[in-house]
């Protein structure tokens, strides 16, 4: 009995069909983990410069314009149209606008000002347009869901009640004079 089970196991040694098999279920998980973690990653540096730009694109339409302040709304949507990659921007975003004194500066507030969907929503917060030659800091909030919330870096990301991820950018300008 023990010498048909010695033999059995000796055969299954020299058997070699299904070991590429046996390799492939042990790294495949690996790379697929990491092809969802770079395509993460990836939309993530789009989202971050799209945002980056819109705010560009906007804070130099407001520092150039024609000394007239612009609106909450009308900056959202320079941001927004420049910005078209993301996905329901004007829902999704939110701005900040506080003038400041270079003399006594003043940081802004650590945690951000985001729309949150769990919650009613909020009014604007911390929006005054400044006056000529004042400096501005202009704070963008923005929330979106990670393609793949439960892998490696949509898991590392902090997230709020409603499972969006917040992203932030931050401009200072000077309003030109008339």
């Amino acid at each position: 009995m023990i010498a048909r089970l010695i033999q059995r196991l000796r055969r299954l040694h020299r058997e070699q069909g299904g070991s590429a098999s046996v390799e492939f279920v042990i790294l495949a998980p690996f790379f697929i983990m990491f092809i969802a973690f770079a395509i993460e990653l990836g939309m993530l540096s789009v989202r971050a410069s799209m945002l980056e730009r819109g705010l560009d694109i906007a804070v130099r339409q407001v520092r150039l314009g024609t000394g007239t302040a612009p609106s909450h709304d009308q900056i959202k949507d320079i941001i927004c149209d420049n910005a078209s990659v993301i996905a329901d921007c004007d829902t999704k975003l939110r701005l900040e606008m506080i003038p400041t004194d270079l003399r006594n500066f003043t940081t802004l507030d650590a945690t951000p000002d985001c729309t949150d969907a769990a919650e009613p929503s909020k009014p604007v917060r911390n929006f005054i347009p400044g006056g000529q030659n004042q400096l501005m800091l202009l704070r963008v909030c923005l929330k979106y869901s990670p393609l793949f919330p439960e892998q490696m870096l949509g898991e590392a990301l902090t997230r709020g009640t409603d499972g969006d991820v917040a992203l932030t950018t931050v401009s200072a300008f000077v309003q030109e004079p008339i």
